[in-house]
């Protein structure tokens, strides 16, 4: 059953006459005829009967009607979504986030994009880097954002680049020190977060590159809590600039330079399946506000 079908059956009834819905339709007599005895071939029923005031709907074309309406309305809604969606303008956008990225990076992000497209629906789900990547595989979501985890199925789209800083408490040594040594650091009772994450795979390497041990080192599964051990003293952690911009700036934490390290830094990207083609309405206008957004303080 052809969209033209029911276009063509909805005509002649609004009418009662092929030849001004044909007109109406800008097709032919014969070819609006034909289009109607397929229809009715496809249904195994006469949907019309020649009058002597024009085309009349048998009970059957009278069955019919309703859901051939409902029918085109809902077409046409499927159709006038689609547009939204490539407009921007309206839709549904399915988004995958690390912790880190869902807590510090997407905020900024979302605010921005609601407020210019706010009839759209954001859905964010969370995970680490891997859980992220396989809802982006399992097509779950459009878009995943964490850490750099290559697969053939996936485009890979850099967006940040997050550098590991050293914070200290404001009463601490070293916050009165304009930078420290990774030596003196190795000396630290030291704070780290997530073994399974790459900043504590980001930290190792910079230390092993230095030739120096952690000592005393206090695993934490999240930022949040990292901060809070080293605001009470308890130790010194190496985290994410853009988690700390906030208690740096009220003096809850003290930003401290290291000297003779290797930078300490990952990159941020957002996932996008290969073969979901070139990214159109929703997905290129988030991906665009993803690329304009700076996280730097």
């Amino acid at each position: 059953m052809l969209l033209v079908h029911i276009e063509g059956f909805l005509e002649v009834a609004r009418l009662g006459s092929v030849s001004r819905a044909a007109e109406a339709l800008y097709v032919t007599q014969p070819t609006l005829t034909a289009r109607l005895h397929a229809l009715e071939r496809e249904l195994g029923q006469r949907l019309f009967v020649r009058g002597r005031q024009g085309m009349r709907l048998t009970d059957a074309g009278r069955a019919f009607l309703p859901y051939a309406e409902r029918a085109l309305r809902a077409l046409r809604d499927g159709r006038r979504a689609i547009d939204e969606l490539e407009r921007a303008t309206a839709g549904q956008l399915a988004i995958a986030a690390a912790p880190a990225v869902s807590t510090y990076l997407l905020p900024a992000v979302l605010e921005r994009f609601v407020a210019l497209h706010p009839r759209v629906e954001v859905a964010v789900r969370t995970g680490h880097s891997e859980d992220v990547l396989e809802m982006v595989l399992r097509d779950e979501v459009q878009l995943g954002l964490g850490r750099a985890l290559r697969h053939p199925e996936v485009e890979l789209r850099p967006f940040h680049e997050e550098e590991l800083v050293l914070v200290v408490a404001p009463d601490h040594p070293f916050a009165r020190h304009g930078a420290v040594s990774m030596v003196e650091l190795g000396s630290q009772q030291l704070i780290l977060f997530d073994r399974t994450s790459s900043y504590y795979e980001v930290t190792q390497v910079a230390f092993l590159a230095a030739g120096v041990t952690m000592h005393g080192v206090m695993e934490l599964d999240n930022i949040e809590a990292a901060k809070k051990m080293v605001e009470r003293g308890l130790g010194v952690a190496l985290l994410p600039r853009t988690a700390v911009t906030r208690e740096v700036d009220s003096g809850l934490l003290h930003r401290v330079e290291l000297r003779e390290a290797v930078p300490m830094r990952r990159s941020i990207v957002a996932m996008r399946r290969r073969d979901a083609g070139p990214a159109t309405g929703l997905v290129a206008a988030f991906l665009d506000l993803l690329q304009k957004t700076r996280f730097e303080p």
